[in-house]
Formats: C-alpha cells, sequence, structure tokens
C-alpha cells in the first residue's frame, strides 16, 4: 500500500535550515518576500515553532514602520502571511493592511474582459490585458482566503471567477497543462510554453481551494477548479523526470529541471489526497532534498521570468541565486508533508 516516505527527524531539521536561511534575506514588500513569508507561515501552522511566528511579527512591523507599498497583484502577495499573523495575535492593524489590499483587488487593480485581474508588477501598465498564471497565489488565493475569515460571500465569489477565468485563458485543453500567459489584445498566449513555474502556480491554488473554502461543491464555480485539477495533475505526472522533479519548459528535454515548480507542483498533488499520486510526491521529496544546502538555501531555483520570447529565453534565465519564491514553495510542499493525514 502506497504511503508517504519521508524522516520525521530530517523533515523538521530540513524546515527548520530553511526557514533560518529565508530569514537572513533581506526581503522587501513585494512577491518574492510574499511567497517566503508565506512557506514561513506555513512551517509556523505545521510545526508550531513560536520562533516562526515571532520573526514573521518582527519582520513585517519592520516593514510597516518603513512606509507601505503602491499596491499592485504582485505586492498582495504578503497578504498571506498577514493573515497569518491576524489570526494568531488578533492584532486589528494587520486586518486594516489586509481590508487596503482588498479594496485595491475589489476596486482599482486593472482588470479586462469580464472581470479577469490584469498581472500587474507595479503602478504602469505594464503588460495590457495579459493573464499571468502567478495571479493566482499573489492575487486570488489571497482574496479567497481573507473571504472565508471574513465570511465575504462577493469577495469568495470574486476569487472564485479569477480561478475560472484563468482556467479559460490559460490551460490547454487538449493537454491539461498551462500556459505562463495570455494576450487578450492579440488573443494569443505570446510565445505559447508550459512553463513549469506558472503550473506550480496554478495546480498548488486549485489544490488549496478546497482546504480553504467550507462546503466549496456548493459553489458552481468549485467545479472548474476540481476539473481544471484533475486534468491537469494527470497530464504533469508524465512530465515528473525520472529525479522527481520538473523542468523549466514540462516537455523540452533540453531544458533544466528547476527547484521552485518542482516543490509547488508536487505539493499540489499532496494536497489534492488523491492516494494513487503518492508515488510522485515520495519520488519528488526524494529529488528535491539534495538541492538544498546545509545552510538551508534551496538551490536551482530559476530567477525571475517575464513571459519571454522564445524557449532559449526561458532555458538560460539564471538558477544561480536564493529566491524567495523558492524557499517559500519548499517550505509550503514540506510543511504539507508533515500535517498530511494520508
Amino acid at each position: 500500500m502506497s504511503k508517504l516516505i519521508y524522516d520525521k527527524a530530517e523533515l523538521l531539521s530540513t524546515i527548520d535550515r530553511i526557514v533560518k536561511r529565508t530569514q537572513m534575506m533581506d526581503l522587501s514588500w513585494d512577491w518574492p518576500c510574499g511567497v517566503a513569508y508565506y512557506g514561513i507561515s506555513k512551517a509556523y501552522e505545521a510545526t508550531k515553532n513560536e520562533e516562526y511566528l515571532n520573526f514573521l511579527k518582527e519582520r513585517i512591523d519592520e516593514l510597516i514602520s518603513l512606509g507601505l507599498p503602491t499596491w499592485t497583484i504582485n505586492t498582495c502577495a504578503m497578504g498571506h502571511s498577514l493573515i497569518t499573523l491576524y489570526q494568531a495575535t488578533n492584532d486589528k492593524k494587520y486586518y486594516e493592511i489586509l481590508l487596503s489590499k482588498i479594496d485595491f483587488l475589489k476596486h482599482k487593480a486593472l482588470r479586462f474582459g469580464s472581470g479577469t485581474l490584469q498581472h500587474t508588477v507595479s503602478s504602469k501598465n505594464d503588460f495590457p490585458e495579459q493573464a499571468w498564471a502567478d495571479t493566482l497565489f499573489m492575487a486570488a488565493f489571497f482574496m479567497l482566503r481573507f473571504g472565508v475569515i471574513s465570511e465575504d460571500k462577493e469577495l469568495i465569489n470574486d476569487a472564485l471567477n479569477q480561478y475560472v477565468a484563468h482556467i479559460k485563458y490559460l490551460q490547454d485543453k487538449q493537454t491539461g497543462l498551462w500556459y505562463h500567459g495570455y494576450n487578450n489584445i492579440q488573443k494569443d498566449h505570446m510565445s505559447s510554453f508550459y512553463w513549469a513555474r506558472a503550473n506550480a502556480w496554478a495546480s498548488y491554488t486549485m489544490s488549496q481551494v478546497n482546504l480553504t473554502l467550507p462546503e466549496a461543491y456548493f459553489y458552481p464555480q468549485y467545479m472548474d477548479v476540481w476539473g481544471s485539477l484533475d486534468e491537469m495533475l494527470c497530464s504533469l505526472k508524465f512530465h515528473q523526470t525520472e529525479n522527481g522533479l520538473f523542468r523549466t519548459i514540462l516537455d523540452d528535454e533540453t531544458s533544466y529541471e528547476e527547484l521552485s515548480a518542482s516543490a509547488g507542483i508536487a505539493a499540489a498533488f499532496l494536497e489534492n489526497k488523491n492516494p494513487l499520486h503518492l508515488k510522485y510526491v515520495n519520488k519528488a521529496y526524494k529529488g528535491i532534498l539534495p538541492y538544498i544546502d546545509e545552510s538551508g538555501k534551496v538551490n536551482g531555483v530559476s530567477a525571475g521570468t517575464a513571459v519571454m520570447k522564445d524557449s532559449t529565453g526561458y532555458k538560460q534565465i539564471s538558477r544561480v541565486w536564493i529566491q524567495g519564491w523558492g524557499q517559500g514553495l519548499v517550505l509550503a510542499f514540506f510543511s504539507a508533508l508533515l500535517t498530511s493525514n494520508l
């Protein structure tokens, strides 16, 4: 019978090393910090280690004292750790910042079509009428989480509608895989590659809907999320390498194996709770461990990546340096291992 295979002491020690190395990073209020601190939040929830929560409080309080940034889709990613802080401390200052982010997403964020959030990385209109898979983690999943804790059904439905819209625009119905982006002006997927981290953002956040939203089956949009994720995971399993990882262009054997995507996709397999997927989870865990050095740095993580113009652009993105999203997605995967009941 399939089961999760890991040494609990080793896993706890590895999580601690990754958290401590992440704490050393000088991350400011943007998406690298948002994903990294989401990972620390998940590590806190899984281990109940108060040191992790205390770090989040001290660092985020420092960032608040330095001044809040202009809200964009990417800067909303910090909302995840703010939710954790608010739930743990009941400090209203975190709730007020959460409300300001939600106000931005509801009333000020650029949208196109029937209300799809345009991906924004600055206060400029950087990518007119473009949908990126990244938006699901930075905004839609955050909106869903806050909608649930605030009992805001309108916000919950808006969040679910974002999932449905991104499924419509980004999932290839033939393969089940996701494109990196969609341009609504040109009506195309631009360079049209199955970028692995886009598939991680999509699969991981979709795997969280049923875990986040009570009685998700009463929301019609959830049926699309469930169906999309099911077809996606059924396809992704065929792109896992012998090393248990996923290549930065999923279907290109000349592209390198990339760790943040591998962790995010493995976490989606695990959080979807299908016992047939445990073998892929175990293979990914075994493959990821060697990339974590003694300091807790996750190696092999690709740098920030726009929708590149060709495959060479994706394959030449550096994977030398420590990245907040690599640290955070590995922590999310490892923390899910600790709390899984499979």
